[in-house]
């Protein structure tokens, strides 16, 4: 047959491709809207304010955004009777942005603030990332019928002045860093809202080497002042079995620069490494009771204005991705 031959050019974006096809190919997640977040400075303080844009670019076809969302995420390790597993908890949320429609290719900029709760654990000590330690702001995009957008940013938490000087301390008193993580669960006696708690693990500096092993530094912090919670690694001796002994002390942000706080900590262990028993308690249980999807487990969701507290685990490959790749390993230890 000798007639004409047609051919199809029916590339995305060609103008030819029709409207309802391009919805379709949005619903998988193609030619679809995109977010990019811009923070104006990732590194920040405990009580201090993260403050960004959202940017959102249209899609090859109109979108409509039902919600635009930024939270902090974070490792934490979670114990599950003899074995412990690591997962992404979100433990703030804030809307930025209700429903909206998003013409093709149209350009939106979000500003937005985000104040930074009293209890985030710290991950930067001298410019230095804290091994262990990973810090992310997470944006949301919802789109009505369509496959949701998200976009991870690092976010770097920098100790507060009494935060420092009381690791300055630990360092001042031969004691050598090892690591830090966030472990869900509560501690007794204590203000905490959040679902977890950070541990900062030091080796024992040569003259306590003889009673511990090992300290395990806990803040939990809030407007008025820091618990400091010790957790040290008793040495058993030539009659008697090793152990833990705990200590809970309580510090002003006022007393930053007041006192002699290598002298400070020193009684802190001596006294705490005196006692035996235990101030911790995992007071919210099973981690699997509720499931593990977002605003269940540990607390859940608690009701705010705009802002939340979230204690359950963020699901989403993506995360873990980058929790992996671009600032997900260790980044050795501080040294001044």
């Amino acid at each position: 047959m000798n007639g004409p031959s047609h051919r199809w050019d029916g590339r995305i974006g060609n103008p030819g491709v029709p409207m309802v096809f391009k919805k379709m190919l949005s619903a998988f997640g193609v030619g679809g809207p995109s977010v990019d977040t811009v923070l104006s400075n990732p590194n920040t303080r405990p009580g201090l304010t993260l403050e960004g844009q959202v940017n959102l670019l249209g899609g090859d076809a109109p979108a409509s955004i039902e919600q635009v969302v930024v939270g902090l995420v974070t490792r934490v390790e979670i114990e599950s009777g003899d074995s412990e597993y690591a997962g992404v908890m979100e433990f703030l949320r804030l809307p930025v942005s209700g429903p909206l429609q998003l013409a093709p290719k149209q350009q939106l900029a979000i500003p937005f603030q985000l104040p930074v709760p009293w209890e985030t654990p710290i991950t930067d000590v001298y410019g230095q990332r804290l091994r262990g330690m990973t810090m992310g702001l997470r944006t949301e995009l919802a789109i009505a019928r369509a496959v949701d957008k998200s976009d991870l940013d690092q976010v770097n938490v920098h100790p507060l002045p009494v935060h420092e000087r009381i690791l300055e301390a630990f360092q001042r008193l031969g004691f050598r860093f090892k690591h830090a993580d966030l472990e869900r669960g509560h501690i007794r006696g204590t203000q905490q809202t959040l679902p977890f708690y950070q541990e900062i693990e030091f080796f024992a500096a040569p003259q306590y080497a003889q009673s511990i092993t090992e300290v395990e530094l806990t803040f939990v912090t809030s407007q008025h002042g820091v618990d400091v919670i010790l957790e040290c690694d008793k040495r058993g001796g030539f009659l008697s079995a090793g152990h833990d002994a705990f200590g809970r002390y309580q510090v002003s942000h006022a007393d930053a620069d007041r006192v002699d706080w290598a002298e400070v900590v020193d009684g802190w262990l001596r006294e705490t490494t005196s006692r035996y028993g235990s101030l911790r308690a995992q007071g919210f249980g099973n981690p699997y009771a509720h499931g593990r999807g977002r605003g269940h487990g540990a607390g859940g969701m608690v009701a705010g204005a705009a802002l939340g507290v979230a204690g359950g685990l963020v699901a989403g490959e993506m995360i873990d991705e980058a929790f992996e790749g671009d600032f997900g390993g260790d980044f050795g230890g501080f040294e001044e």
